[in-house]
């Protein structure tokens, strides 16, 4: 028996790009670490695969670091084979293997469905193996997939970015936009529903300028309608728009579709109109608060939340006061904050005026504070109120201690909730499962609703998703489901041209 053990770094794309890797690896004959029994389980798996990141600060320094850490396990054992794909494989190349020599593998972006064969070639051959594709030739969706949930799925409705921000390496790493076909998407969906799936998150670099490719600037909007006409579907998400492309259509789309949830994640960046111009972000702040302002006028209890980047170069002490004047009025849920640090290969890695680091450490502290009191007392205003809870497995850190589970509510907030006191095993909600319970507290990251341990609202509802998750008790990992093939495309196949006769 050969092992696997797939390490993610970064976004959502990542993350779900994993579970590809691990369902080719799956495929392919080797068997997920996690799996083995703990007293027979080895200190590193027979195959390593880091799926990394080129975004966060500190980027190269976590890989190599990481990769360090095997070099006496490989070593020891000439036979483990580590691979490196993500972003940070598209950017650096041969730069990986030339750094970290005991690399086997080095893939990027584009090329995840190579991993087994490139394992395969890397063991006959004796030598590194790299393979870098330019451009997207195969939509990844049609390959197998090793899902972390039974209950909940990522569905790509596109990759790759067509705009040219100049933080970000993004765009140069997964390439210019290719959408899917409606019909894949929607057909995917159902398919993951027939698997008892109950929730499901719409990914794209930039979703609402889905549509791009086959000219329907309103695909999106028209996509999230058709979501709602799939029965059993009970919850659909998105991430992440971009504030330049999002239209009111959306807007209408969201208010109209009963699944599609009150939450919505809107980038902001900077408050300063003169930093965003800097940042080539089309769109002033200005248009960015009227964008909530129409979405909380058809979406009332809409929880928006956001990106800011503090310290970007050229910000000075008057940008970043807009950045906290624009941050009072949009008033978010919760924010994503990141110091800005240099990413070689983008503009603003050679801007002039970049920020000291006190300055933006500094500033940083003030809009995380800002925000954190912002985010109490939205969760305070909820207090007393009922929600719907998508019971998850592992989401509060401290719910054995508290006897508490844990969920997302429709607005995505956090929901640590308790247990009536005398409820039989038998009758305690699953994952998958919702729930609808009393909020008794708003803390500033997430609610507590201890309504159950009063007497008070507990009621929970079995789903198919915890009807899911229930059926993958008796898997290798209890809670994860097998292999799920890829999706292949709807309808007539594109026309290829025939080669031409020499």
């Amino acid at each position: 028996m050969k092992t696997y053990d797939v390490r993610t770094h970064g976004c959502q794309m990542n993350v779900h790009d994993s579970e590809r890797l691990a369902g080719l690896l799956e495929t392919a004959g080797y068997t997920d670490i996690a799996a083995v029994p703990r007293g027979e389980r080895p200190d590193v798996a027979d195959v390593v695969v880091f799926n990394t990141c080129a975004v966060r600060e500190n980027a190269d320094n976590k890989l190599y670091g990481n990769l360090g850490q095997l070099r006496p396990a490989k070593t020891a054992n000439p036979d483990l084979q580590i691979a490196v794909g993500g972003c940070m494989a598209q950017k650096d190349r041969d730069t990986i293997v030339k750094r970290a020599p005991w690399v086997d593998v080095v893939f990027g972006t584009h090329n995840i469905g190579s991993l087994p064969a490139l394992l395969d070639r890397a063991r006959h051959n004796k030598r590194a193996e790299v393979e870098i594709l330019e451009s997207l030739e195969t939509f990844p969706s049609t390959l197998p997939t090793r899902r972390d949930s039974a209950y909940a799925a990522w569905v790509s409705i596109s990759v790759g970015c067509n705009n040219t921000c100049t933080f970000c390496i993004v765009p140069s790493l997964r390439g210019k936009e290719a959408d899917r076909r409606p019909g894949d998407v929607l057909a995917e969906a159902r398919a993951l529903v027939e698997q008892g799936v109950v929730e499901i998150t719409l990914l794209g670099q930039n979703v609402n300028t889905y549509g791009v490719e086959f000219g329907d600037r309103q695909a999106f909007g028209k996509l999230l309608r058709a979501c709602g006409d799939i029965e059993g579907l009970e919850r659909v998400r998105f991430t992440s728009p971009h504030p330049a492309a999002f239209t009111g259509d959306v807007i209408d789309a969201m208010a109209a579709t009963p699944n599609v949830m009150p939450s919505l994640h809107m980038p902001l960046q900077s408050g300063s109109d003169r930093v965003l111009k800097s940042m080539r972000r089309s769109y002033r702040s200005e248009k960015f608060l009227r964008i909530l302002a129409d979405v909380r006028a058809q979406i009332p209890d809409a929880a928006i939340t956001t990106d800011i980047i503090v310290g970007f170069p050229g910000e000075t002490d008057a940008d970043f006061e807009e950045t906290l004047r624009v941050v009072r009025e949009a008033r978010f849920a919760s924010a994503f904050t990141f110091q800005y640090s240099i990413r070689p290969g983008t503009p603003a890695a050679t801007m002039p005026d970049q920020v000291p680091k006190h300055v933006v450490q500094e500033r940083f502290e003030r809009l995380v504070a800002l925000q954190d009191e912002i985010s109490w007392a939205e969760n305070h205003g909820i207090e007393g109120r009922e929600v719907e809870v998508l019971v998850a497995p592992f989401e509060g850190r401290k719910d054995a201690e508290t006897a508490r589970m844990s969920g997302r509510a429709r607005d995505n907030r956090l929901v640590h909730f308790a247990l009536p006191p005398d409820l039989p095993e038998s009758d305690r909600p699953r994952p998958g499962d919702a729930v609808r319970v009393g909020v008794t507290y708003g803390a500033p990251h997430h609610l507590v609703a201890d309504s159950a341990a009063t007497g008070g609202l507990f009621e929970v509802r079995r789903t198919a998703g915890g009807d899911a998750w229930a059926a993958t008790q008796d898997n290798p990992v209890p809670g994860r489901p097998t292999v799920s093939l890829g999706m292949p495309s709807v309808g007539a196949p594109k026309p290829v041209a025939a080669p031409a006769c020499r």
